[in-house]
């Protein structure tokens, strides 16, 4: 299964319309996201709830780590860096966090609001290598630049 982004984004639209809660909004992007491509095993936001710290936010697919300082892992690095985080193969990334041994690959997006406040990340996790592309990427952050615009 490939995603169509073009009519993800049209459904995501369609489901926020007027929310402005940041987690009602993380719950429907990841349920949404998640059920859009069998490459997708965990998908979910970390939030930022401290200073240099994620915790777990709304997600779908198994447990995952309750928290991860910006120091650590793919998910901090994109929180420290604000750049998103494609790596192909987790192995390979210095510092990697295993909250999942079946992980392969992943791609994680800096979540911004509408006043340029970093919120937390979205983290995609692939039991197959090299799981996700630029095209990934750049589709993903444009539908959560538009879907977290409006939070402030």
């Amino acid at each position: 299964m490939t995603v169509d982004y073009s009519t993800l984004a049209k459904t995501i639209t369609a489901l926020t319309n007027g929310e402005t809660d940041t987690v009602s909004l993380m719950a429907t992007v990841a349920c949404e996201v998640h059920q859009s491509d069998d490459r997708f095993d965990w998908t979910g936001f970390y939030r930022v709830t401290g200073p240099e710290m994620l915790k777990i936010g709304p997600y779908q697919g198994g447990h995952g780590c309750l928290t991860i300082p910006f120091s650590r892992g793919v998910c901090g690095a994109a929180a420290r860096t604000g750049e998103a985080q494609l790596v192909p193969d987790v192995e390979a990334f210095p510092g990697h966090i295993a909250c999942a041994s079946s992980t392969r690959s992943e791609l994680v997006l800096p979540v911004w609001n509408g006043k340029g406040r970093l919120l937390g990340v979205f983290d995609i996790d692939s039991d197959q290598p090299s799981a996700f592309t630029q095209e990934d990427a750049d589709a993903l952050a444009a539908i959560l630049k538009t879907t977290f615009a409006a939070v402030l």
